[in-house]
């Protein structure tokens, strides 16, 4: 797979130690139209984190959708994933490279800093994600971001740029308007009666953003 664009819904799975929910889940989303996937789980041991990882991926490929797994650059590498997303202490964006190679997608999480994000940058980032926007419930020890700080970033920077932290269909096109060309998205996803039509309402505000 040629490296992607980095836009649209980026859905980020919850703690799910049940694979075949898991795996159920994340089906839905992609047929709702995410765009790309991050496999996500701090409750796994490596094996169930390996054994879910891999069958993420091949759900992916099968949806030409990329799989990005949070933090674990050496899963990454081992699985031949799509790419990696690392934060503050997992690892840097150089290591992560040279780990996965050029062809392979690095994000990197910026909180609510714009040297992070500039730096992010110069060392190699496809993409630097902000957050979180609102109270998150899938992170507890988030720093709050506000849309103005997107806005100078968008000025500063080339590579793409990702929302994060509390968002939900209701202030979703709050974060989009700001100047972000992807959002993520878990609980509002995730943890809906109707996944697939949750992720097509997201997918919907980019195009209506896109149309105006």
């Amino acid at each position: 797979m040629n490296k992607p664009k980095i836009n649209g819904l980026y859905a980020i799975t919850p703690d799910l130690n049940h694979t075949g929910d898991l795996l159920d889940k994340t089906r839905q989303v992609l047929a709702g139209g995410a765009q790309l996937i991050q496999y996500r789980n701090k409750s796994a041991d490596d094996a169930l984190r390996k054994e879910q990882a891999g069958l993420l991926l091949q759900l992916c490929r099968q949806y030409r959708v990329p799989l990005i797994i949070n933090d674990h650059i050496e899963l990454a590498a081992a699985l031949d994933a799509d790419g990696v997303h690392v934060g503050r202490a997992d690892g840097s964006i150089g290591d992560a490279r040279r780990r996965l190679g050029r062809n392979k997608i690095v994000g990197a999480s910026c909180y609510n800093s714009l040297d992070l994000a500039l730096r992010a940058e110069e060392s190699g980032a496809d993409y630097i994600a902000f957050g979180a926007f609102f109270p998150s419930q899938t992170k507890m020890d988030t720093v709050p971001v506000s849309t103005r700080l997107v806005e100078q970033v968008k000025k500063k920077i080339t590579v793409p740029v990702v929302g994060i932290g509390g968002i939900r269909l209701a202030n979703a096109i709050t974060v989009i308007q700001s100047g972000c060309d992807a959002i993520a998205v878990c609980n509002d996803l995730f943890a809906t009666g109707n996944i697939k039509a949750q992720a097509k309402q997201y997918a919907r505000l980019f195009t209506a953003h896109h149309a105006i």
